[in-house]
């Protein structure tokens, strides 16, 4: 009795796999969803902490200059205010014999830094909001199951934070790759649409490779049966 148990309950896990398994493979055959990573890439953080500590550097520099023109070149002397106080002077005294910054005037080469400075800073800030805010992500979804077209994207904060299309199987005419070589080379994949539409569907600033995008749009193409331009 205790074996034909024991029978049952694999036989009922085995079932309960087996489901598992048809319904995914069916997803699978109907549903297509491609991620778009927009700017949360690998070399935007890259860039934006290079940037930012750059700036830094640069700012920092062309700040302390100033405090040097009011400043006694010695780096042996204690500077003191009012109140007795040292450390904002004594900081910039060995700021000043680290770095040898007595060749640097403030004017004109330390405002310049601190400007330059300034501006890096800036654009590193921007491009930490842009990776936080992951302008351009979002997925393309292509549901044969519903019928549908979905392509998502995350824009900038405000009325188009969201920007959610749909489309229907029935509306795509063909698929279309367009590839331009050359220093800023760039090969996208276009959703043509009934209408003379077309949709990119590529992620922006992050170009494929030239098998990676012919591999992409001949399984796309097969899947939603339409023709295939461009290749």
């Amino acid at each position: 009795m205790v074996h034909k148990n024991l029978k049952q309950k694999t036989l009922v896990k085995v079932l309960k796999k087996n489901i598992f398994l048809l319904k995914f493979m069916n997803q699978e055959n109907f549903i297509r969803r491609y991620f778009i990573i927009g700017e949360r890439r690998f070399s935007n953080y890259w860039w934006a902490t290079i940037i930012c500590l750059g700036s830094f550097g640069f700012f920092f520099t062309g700040f302390s200059s100033y405090f040097r023109t009011l400043l006694p070149s010695s780096g042996n002397i204690n500077f003191q205010n009012e109140n007795g106080s040292e450390f904002l002077f004594s900081f910039f005294n060995i700021l000043n014999s680290q770095n040898g910054g007595n060749d640097i005037n403030f004017f004109p080469q330390g405002l310049l830094m601190c400007f330059y400075g300034s501006l890096g800073f800036l654009l590193s800030i921007y491009w930490w909001f842009l990776i936080f805010w992951n302008v351009g992500g979002g997925f393309n979804e292509f549901n044969k199951k519903e019928n549908f077209i979905r392509i998502f994207r995350w824009g900038y904060p405000g009325k188009n934070r969201k920007i959610d299309l749909y489309y229907t199987l029935k509306d795509v005419e063909s698929i279309r790759v367009e590839i331009q070589q050359g220093f800023d080379s760039q090969r996208t994949i276009y959703l043509k649409l009934k209408g003379n539409r077309e949709i990119p569907i590529t992620g922006i600033g992050q170009p494929l490779t030239l098998k990676e995008i012919e591999k992409q749009a001949s399984e796309l193409a097969n899947f939603l049966q339409v023709s295939l331009e461009g290749l």
